[in-house]
């Protein structure tokens, strides 16, 4: 009863624009306060804006992953179908932030010097963790038209499984880096570790089902 009420709330009018301006709004500050500290000297970011900015980027990155896979169980709790459309969306800009946040590391942080960048890998070897989850977004954000989820048919949904590898590959990576305080890591990995349970626990029903319509 409770989600037939939750499930008979529609879509707001205009909510796939605000969410892509809102989306928006993150990159757009860390920009503008990256350019604001490095060339007018100001403290947005405090003392080390580059790295800040980085960290910034990585944790928007992190949150847009959580809120794809939250999609899913949402839609079932409450009804709301309507959110699944905007799923795409939601990747997508979360493909956006983590090129951003590689390009701040590289451009900025490394400045694109090779040795610094080698040497860099052999103290941080999160940075690899970072570098394959980036890489395997990729083929995500590729296949995101219309166009080739009906080209590739059911071959879409088992290459987009890939998102609950680079979800954990981010988790790991943003706890390595961050190394003292992992209060905000741990608190992914709880929130994912939960995320993961529930779809674990659909799965078993609709096996249980299906085994006793088959019975």
């Amino acid at each position: 009863m409770i989600r037939d009420r939750i499930g008979a709330f529609k879509e707001p009018r205009g909510f796939g624009v605000l969410l892509t301006i809102g989306l928006c709004i993150p990159a757009a500050l860390a920009i503008a306060g990256a350019l604001s500290d490095i060339v007018v000297g100001t403290r947005y970011f405090g003392s080390n804006p580059v790295k800040e900015v980085e960290h910034f980027l990585g944790r928007w990155t992190l949150r847009l992953i959580f809120a794809t896979l939250t999609v899913t169980p949402l839609r079932s709790i409450t009804g709301w179908n309507w959110l699944a459309k905007h799923r795409r969306t939601i990747g997508l800009f979360a493909f956006g932030y983590v090129t951003l946040h590689w390009i701040a590391y590289a451009f900025l942080d490394v400045q694109l010097d090779l040795a610094e960048l080698a040497k860099d890998l052999l103290k941080r070897p999160y940075i690899y963790l970072g570098m394959i989850a980036l890489f395997l977004m990729l083929p995500l954000a590729i296949t995101s038209t219309k166009a080739m989820i009906k080209r590739l048919g059911k071959n879409w949904a088992r290459l987009h499984k890939l998102i609950y590898v680079i979800a954990i590959l981010g988790v790991i990576h943003y706890g390595m880096a961050v190394k003292k305080d992992l209060t905000y890591p741990l608190n992914y990995a709880a929130l994912l570790t939960l995320l993961y349970g529930w779809r674990a626990m659909r799965w078993a029903q609709k096996r249980a089902e299906r085994q006793n319509a088959n019975a």
